[in-house]
């Protein structure tokens, strides 16, 4: 990994030589256009540690939704509940948010409060 970003910081820095201080703002738009065309074409690092990178693999159902309210998985963040169960993060949000299995998401209101901190 963290050769990789040294690989491409290498190649930024070949691809683009330095403007001098005597520069127009011409030549500075140019330089930039070409250091987002460098970064649109090579991409940002995937390494699957963003959210994004979390893609679900099935339909969430009602005992998902009851193990992550009510359950053992209800300390844990949403992006391990997503990589535990196979499912998106906006699954488990909108889950733990009430947008979704609303049923489930009402008992774990009503528990919220019954329970001891």
């Amino acid at each position: 990994m963290e050769n990789q970003i040294e690989n491409v910081e290498v190649e930024v820095q070949n691809v683009i030589e330095l403007l001098n201080e005597t520069s127009k703002l011409k030549d500075v738009v140019i330089k930039l256009n070409e250091v987002i065309d460098f970064i649109n074409k090579n991409g940002p690092l995937n390494n699957g540690s963003s959210v994004k990178d979390i893609k679900s693999e099935r339909a969430m159902n009602e005992d998902d939704a009851k193990r992550i309210l009510l359950g053992d998985l209800k300390a844990y963040s949403n992006k391990d509940c997503a990589k535990e169960l196979g499912l998106s993060y906006g699954q488990i949000y909108s889950c733990r948010k009430g947008f979704t299995f609303k049923k489930v998401y009402k008992e774990y209101r009503m528990n919220e409060g019954n329970e001891e901190v």
